[in-house]
C-alpha cells in the first residue's frame, strides 16, 4: 500500500494531513466488500453501518456547538455506553479489519464514510461526503468534548419529541421526515432498543417503501405491548390456511406513527410515498448535512475545528478493550 498522506507529512513538527481521494477510494472498496454478512441480520451489515454513522453524528447541539461526528466519541464509555447506542459494537467490529488495513484513517471518518457507502450499496442515493474528521484522545480537554447522553431520539415518543431532538440539531419538519426514511433499512432488536422487528419487507434494500407502508396499512397498524412492557405498532397479514407458516410481520415505532398523525409531517410522508426520486434527492441532502454537523471547513474543504487545527488529522489506534454499546 502506498504511503498515506498522514505518513508522508509526519516530518519534524508536521501535523498529519487529511487523506487523499485515492486513499479514500481504497477504503470505500473495502467497505463495499464487507456489506454482505450471511450470518448477521438479514445477511447484511449495511443497515447497522448506517445506524453507526447516524448515531455518531446525531448528538450535535447547534446552540452549544458540541457533539456530532468529529472525534468519534463513541469509542469511550461516556458516549458508547448510551443505551441508545446498544448494538453498535457490531458495526464497529465489522469495520475493525478496515481500520487495521488502513490505520491512517480516523474512526470518525471511517464510521461516517461507511454509512454513505452502505446506503449506496443497498440501492440508495449517493451521499456527498468529505473527510478530515479527527479522533479524540484521552486528555481531559478531549474527553470534555464528548457529548452527554440523552441526545438521540427515543422511539417511544411522539411528534413533540422529534421536533425537540432534531430541532436541536437544526433540522426542519421536511428534513425530519426525510431522515426518518432511514427506517427503510434494518430491524429493531428487543435486547438493544427494546423494540422488535423490521419496518419493511426487504430491510436491506433502500427505497421509499417505509412511507408507502405507513400510509397503505394506516388502518391496520395495531398497538402491541411486548414482554418488556414496550409498546410498538404491528401489521400482520392473516393466514388463510392454518397449516401455512405465518410470515414475519412488520412493525412501526410510536415516532414512526406520529409522522402520519401530525398533519405537517404527514404531508411529507405522502410526498415521499408517491415520489421515490424526490425522496432520494432529499434524503441524500439531509444525510450529508447530518454527517457534517459540527464540522467547520475552509474554502478548500479542510476541517478547521479547534481540535483538528491543533493536532491535524489524528487517527486513534484501536482500543485494547471494546467499548460497551
Amino acid at each position: 500500500m502506498a504511503p498515506s498522506s498522514t505518513e508522508a507529512s509526519a516530518g519534524a513538527g508536521a501535523k498529519p494531513s487529511q487523506p487523499s481521494s485515492s486513499q479514500l477510494d481504497a477504503v470505500r472498496a473495502s467497505i463495499r466488500d464487507l456489506i454482505r454478512q450471511p450470518d448477521y441480520d438479514d445477511g447484511s451489515a449495511g443497515p447497522v453501518l448506517v445506524r453507526l454513522a447516524w448515531h455518531s453524528a446525531g448528538t450535535f447541539d447547534a446552540a452549544s456547538g458540541t457533539g456530532g461526528s468529529n472525534g468519534a466519541g463513541m469509542r469511550y464509555e461516556a458516549e458508547g455506553g448510551d443505551p441508545a447506542n446498544a448494538g453498535l459494537q457490531h458495526a464497529r467490529a465489522f469495520l475493525e479489519p478496515i481500520k487495521s488495513a488502513y490505520p491512517w484513517i480516523t474512526y470518525a471518518d471511517l464510521w461516517t464514510l461507511a454509512g454513505t457507502v452502505a446506503i449506496e450499496a443497498m440501492g440508495g442515493p449517493q451521499i456527498p461526503w468529505q473527510g478530515g474528521r479527527t479522533d479524540f484522545g484521552t486528555t481531559e480537554a478531549d474527553q470534555a468534548k464528548i457529548p452527554p447522553r440523552g441526545r438521540l431520539p427515543d422511539g417511544a415518543q411522539g411528534a413533540a419529541h422529534l421536533r425537540a431532538i432534531f430541532g436541536r440539531m437544526g433540522f426542519n419538519d421536511q428534513e425530519i421526515v426525510a431522515l426518518s426514511g432511514a427506517h427503510n433499512l434494518g430491524r429493531c432488536h428487543i435486547d438493544r432498543s427494546g423494540f422488535e422487528g423490521k419496518w419493511v419487507n426487504n430491510p436491506t434494500r433502500f427505497s421509499n417503501q417505509y412511507f408507502r407502508l405507513l400510509l397503505a396499512n394506516e388502518k391496520e397498524w395495531k398497538r402491541k405491548t411486548l414482554g418488556n412492557g414496550v409498546e410498538q405498532f404491528v401489521y400482520e397479514e392473516e393466514v388463510e390456511d392454518a397449516s401455512d407458516e405465518p410470515e414475519e410481520g412488520l412493525m412501526m415505532l410510536p415516532t414512526d406513527m406520529c409522522l402520519i398523525s401530525d398533519p405537517v409531517f404527514r404531508t411529507w410522508v405522502e410526498t415521499y410515498a408517491a415520489d421515490k426520486d424526490r425522496f432520494f434527492v432529499d434524503f441524500s441532502a439531509v444525510f450529508a448535512k447530518l454527517l457534517e454537523l459540527g464540522i467547520r471547513r475552509d474554502a478548500q474543504g479542510n476541517v478547521v475545528n479547534e481540535a483538528n487545527v491543533q493536532s491535524g488529522y489524528r487517527s486513534a489506534p484501536k482500543k485494547k478493550r471494546s467499548t460497551p454499546g
